[in-house]
């Protein structure tokens, strides 16, 4: 019996102390995405054509899309339980041969990459199935759906990893689509028909600050990327001042987040009926966004610590206001879900990206770097006093 289904329930315990922690073996677990992030921020640094672009932001939504599920799911289960924690395990040993297999996954090694995401993909929707099949009916038959459209899905990753390289972006990205489409339509499926948010009974506590914590990991990456590059280079003014640029950079990126917009989110998350409407969209969907623009930002910092000096190229410019002004983009969007209205602060700091990019290439990348960091802390100033001045309004 216990093969079809866990007799145990290893379900999160809900309205409890400390329920909604997020557990060390999920950070632990998030350690494998690291590695994956910096894998994608070089593979688009060593290839910034339109291809390249394409290909590094599939890559992208496939590593997103493996960890959100994930996340997920352990919103749902209690990771402290053994059989949990087991099956992080088994996810991180797949997650590292997927990250490992990602600069040649549209190489030799596509089809590595495939199977590997397929794995962790089904591997972890069955495992709920079996943990929820007893316990949870709603959800059992939630993950019944979600296994149906992974193995369609799967079926386009595993054939492109077998198809030749220019078949392979095409099939991937139709197996990508497949299962970013899938939560919007409630995983509607022949003979169970659609789940609806309200069957979505997510912790929103954990939700937030799980999602927080991957912000910090891919802000964490382009860190990494900059001490990494500053280490090896000749130290001048020059030298310390295009990285103080990029570190002031990161910094801004992390107030334009948590500054206001997390913290505000969290509450709204939790105090809310229905929290699974607000995870699918603003979690699930708006934070890759947030991480792509991360991601693009920590390539520009690694452009401008190599060449500070001269007219910045277009690839500089692009990835310094682009990465920027997507950053911007996904959370502007993040907050208008929220709140129900966008930040005039971030609409704001668009319009001089905007700006900025009709003269970027008369800039140096380290002045160019300088402004959209500069541009940042507008953003964060504006909407920090904006809020003071919303909860405590001045009395005539």
């Amino acid at each position: 019996m216990a093969f079809f289904g866990a007799i145990q329930d290893y379900s999160r315990k809900r309205n409890e102390e400390d329920s909604a922690k997020v557990e060390f073996v999920e950070l632990f677990f998030d350690l494998v995405f690291v590695f994956a992030i910096t894998q994608i921020s070089h593979l688009l640094l060593h290839d910034l054509s339109l291809k390249g672009v394409a290909e590094s932001s599939l890559l992208l939504g496939a590593i997103w899309w493996v960890w959100v599920y994930t996340m997920w799911c352990t919103n749902w289960l209690d990771p402290s339980t053994p059989p949990v924690r087991i099956m992080l395990f088994v996810l991180m040993a797949a997650g590292l041969v997927l990250s490992t297999s990602i600069p040649n996954a549209f190489g030799a090694r596509g089809l590595v990459f495939a199977c590997a995401f397929v794995f962790m993909q089904l591997g972890r929707s069955l495992f709920m199935v079996w943990a929820l099949r007893h316990h949870n009916e709603s959800n059992f038959r939630n993950f019944l759906r979600i296994t149906i459209w992974l193995i369609v899905s799967g079926s386009f990753w595993i054939a492109g990893g077998l198809s030749d390289l220019e078949s392979r972006l095409v099939l991937w990205a139709l197996a990508l689509g497949i299962e970013l489409i899938g939560p919007a339509l409630g995983f509607w499926t022949y003979g169970l028909g659609a789940s609806s948010t309200e069957d979505w009974d997510i912790d929103g506590d954990h939700m937030a600050e799980r999602s927080a914590l991957f912000v910090i990991i891919a802000l964490g990456e382009s860190i990494l990327v900059s001490g990494e590059t500053f280490a090896g280079q000749e130290w001048n003014l020059t030298s310390f001042s295009a990285f103080l640029t990029t570190f002031v950079a990161s910094v801004a990126m992390w107030l334009v987040y948590f500054n206001i917009g997390q913290s505000v989110a969290h509450e709204k998350i939790a105090e809310t009926d229905n929290p699974g409407k607000i995870a699918r969209f603003a979690y699930t969907y708006v934070h890759i966004l947030l991480v792509a623009g991360i991601i693009v930002v920590a390539v520009s910092d690694e452009l401008i610590l190599a060449h500070p000096e001269g007219h910045a190229d277009a690839a500089t410019i692009w990835t310094s206001v682009g990465g920027t002004a997507l950053y911007l983009i996904g959370n502007l969007l993040f907050k208008y879900y929220i709140a129900g209205r966008p930040p005039l602060s971030h609409m704001v700091g668009l319009g001089l990206c905007a700006i900025v990019a009709f003269f970027a290439d008369e800039l140096s990348p380290l002045v160019l770097g300088a402004i959209t960091s500069g541009i940042l802390i507008v953003v964060t100033v504006w909407e920090f006093f904006g809020r003071v001045e919303a909860d405590h309004p001045v009395e005539d």
